[in-house]
């Protein structure tokens, strides 16, 4: 997990940090409204900044339940043991009387 953050964490940090010093330059050709003079194009930096983020967190969301393996699935039923065989073993144990042990057998065998 260590390993997955410092491949994730730099990256970011990185970008983050050389951004902000690019920003910061006076000189930067495509400073303000400059770029492209302005206009409805300017709301595709925050749609973007949210594409990002939720692509980010996506991303984690997906390799931590690879990471995690399987949940809410049933264990598989142990090789041999069929419901006639827990039948049997409730009825030997004295969970179920003969009636509902016939009842029941009944119904498994339909």
């Amino acid at each position: 997990m260590k390993n997955l953050l410092v491949w994730v964490a730099i990256p970011i940090n990185t970008f983050t940090v050389t951004s902000a010093a690019w920003a910061q330059q006076q000189d930067w050709p495509y400073h303000g409204s400059h770029m492209w003079g302005g206009g409805w194009w300017m709301f595709l930096g925050p749609l973007m900044m949210i594409v990002f983020i939720a692509a980010i967190v996506a991303a984690v969301v997906l390799m931590l339940r690879w990471l995690g393996g399987p949940h809410g699935t049933a264990p598989p039923p142990p090789p041999g043991r069929t419901p006639l065989d827990i039948l049997k073993e409730r009825f030997a144990r004295g969970e179920i009387d003969k009636e509902e042990f016939e009842e029941r057998r009944r119904v498994l065998d339909e």
